[in-house]
């Protein structure tokens, strides 16, 4: 059985339109990014966290961990704290592009390989696996960048969508498939990243797995 290591109901709605069979047990871990860590590192850090943290409580299962960060100027957003931290971070994104960044991590039981991955001919990012010292499961972890182009915000419509309570669980304040929607008029690369799960990417990553 998979099971999604997420409460994130876009998520679970991806997966479900995507025809993938699911459970859900959402894994509680500290999001805080690291000093100094990257924003590629960081997204699949936190991925493989929040799978091991179910796989752990469920070793007979296949366990998909996913965590989602805009990057703009080098700084890494998250979800917002508040409504004062939500407002500053559709300032930063007003008029420019950003990078959304979802890290990916699979946990399968055993050891079924050292290395895998698919190369560039499939047109998909490749993706590593480890296994971790002390654990009888193999990692599957990979990550997918989307380029979002977002137009000049007021400071009215930024009050406004931070009041509407939209952005409060998002990573960087806004939901593309929602009220946001009007602000974005062009992106590069998946939307179902930018939403919260690269739906291409887990597929495959899955099928390499042998699910």
């Amino acid at each position: 059985m998979l099971v999604l290591a997420s409460a994130s109901p876009r998520r679970q709605e991806l997966l479900r339109n995507a025809g993938i069979d699911f459970e859900v047990q959402p894994a509680d871990v500290d999001e805080t990014p690291l000093a100094r860590e990257g924003a590629r590192e960081c997204a699949e850090r936190l991925a493989r966290e929040k799978a091991l943290a179910v796989w752990r409580k469920r070793p007979e299962d296949v366990v998909l961990g996913a965590d989602t960060i805009v990057v703009v100027d080098g700084a890494i957003l998250g979800k917002p704290v508040d409504a004062e931290d939500a407002a500053r971070m559709l300032r930063l994104l007003s008029g420019r592009v950003h990078r959304v960044i979802t890290g990916v991590c699979v946990v399968v039981a055993g050891v079924r390989s050292q290395e895998s991955g698919i190369g560039e001919k499939s047109g998909v990012r490749t993706f590593a696996s480890e296994i971790p010292r002390n654990e009888n499961c193999e990692l599957r972890t990979g990550s997918e960048t989307t380029l979002v182009t977002m137009n000049a915000l007021s400071a009215e419509e930024i009050r406004e969508y931070v009041a509407t309570g939209e952005p409060m669980d998002k990573a960087g304040a806004y939901a593309i498939q929602g009220r946001a929607s009007r602000w974005i008029p062009r992106i590069e690369g998946d939307y179902s990243n930018v939403v919260g799960l690269p739906v291409a990417l887990v597929y495959r990553m899955l099928r390499d797995a042998g699910i």
